[in-house]
């Protein structure tokens, strides 16, 4: 078997479904090369489940045998002759979804005021940090999505995000509250944010990481009192976006539950997400949300009594 086309083939085929694919495409060559060394001709179980424990974390050996199974299945659907290796031979993923923390919009003010006050001072990178936690909040747009943005991505539509998670380009219109302030930054960024032509600059001219920003962030959220200690539990920064979906959806049921669908979908939109169970994944169960589904089933068994 020809193992680097198969990759190939493989990683073609989960791009065009909408994957990016970069980091797995390293991994998925690594193993290739490991099994032709060893002299497979197919795939074999016990090749995969030794290459991947080789990782020194558990989590990520899980991680590595995940990817290889499903790379396994591909391989085997066309050909029984690949083997394809038990699903939790190396344990269960242990890891949990950590629980987002809803943010107030009183918060959130608290974490743009407290980004002015970054070093270096009077240069553009407390402007940044203001700006940029405002517009995750007010937008909902995912960390990357908010760091890639270039001048020309700001339109009197709104915002034009490219190339997100799944390869997919979207417009999100913007408020006019949101609008001002974006404003407000580019006349401070014209004057000092250099001639990188990505919306958010630091003082060095260029955009900020992406680990930048989520340290920045927690940096600003224990300032505040948001946070307590090294590995205490808290508010994250893709918390704004959980923030954003599920405000947005209490925002429709108090004032016309009749839409929620609708607004789900558009909600959906909004976001970038590939299909609505994702957003479903964005929703927290507060007081509100919590209300309308009990009056929801409530009113669904009266009706059914009568």
């Amino acid at each position: 078997m020809n193992w680097m086309r198969q990759v190939e083939r493989y990683v073609t085929f989960k791009r065009q479904s909408g994957y990016k694919y970069f980091t797995q495409e390293r991994i998925l060559s690594a193993f290739a090369r490991h099994a032709m060394a060893v002299g497979d001709e197919f795939v074999r179980a016990h090749t995969i489940i030794e290459w991947a424990a080789r990782t020194a974390s558990a989590h990520h050996a899980r991680e590595k045998l995940a990817l290889l199974r499903g790379f396994a299945l591909w391989l085997h659907a066309e050909d029984e002759r690949h083997e394809v290796p038990p699903r939790d031979f190396l344990g269960r993923n242990q890891r949990r979804r950590p629980t987002p923390h809803l943010l107030t919009p009183a918060q959130v003010g608290q974490l743009m005021q407290a980004a002015l006050s970054l070093r270096p001072a009077c240069s553009i990178t407390p402007h940044t940090f203001h700006c940029l936690i405002g517009l995750i909040a007010s937008t909902g747009l995912r960390r990357s999505e908010a760091v890639s943005l270039r001048l020309t991505d700001v339109t009197a539509d709104g915002l034009i995000v490219r190339e997100t998670k799944f390869r997919k380009s979207r417009l999100v219109p913007l408020h006019r509250s949101v609008r001002d302030a974006l404003e407000r930054y580019l006349e401070i960024r014209k004057r000092t944010g250099g001639e990188d032509d990505h919306l958010f600059v630091l003082s060095t001219g260029r955009r900020p990481s992406l680990s930048a920003v989520t340290k920045t962030f927690i940096k600003l959220a224990r300032q505040v009192g948001l946070r307590g200690k090294r590995g205490e539990p808290g508010p994250r920064l893709h918390g704004l976006r959980h923030s954003f979906a599920t405000r947005s959806l209490e925002a429709v049921v108090e004032t016309d539950r009749d839409s929620i669908n609708r607004h789900m979908l558009a909600l959906s939109t909004y976001l970038g997400h590939a299909n609505l169970s994702n957003t479903y994944w964005y929703l927290e169960a507060t007081p509100l949300l919590l209300q309308t589904i009990a009056d929801a089933t409530e009113n669904a068994h009266a009706g059914r009594a009568s």
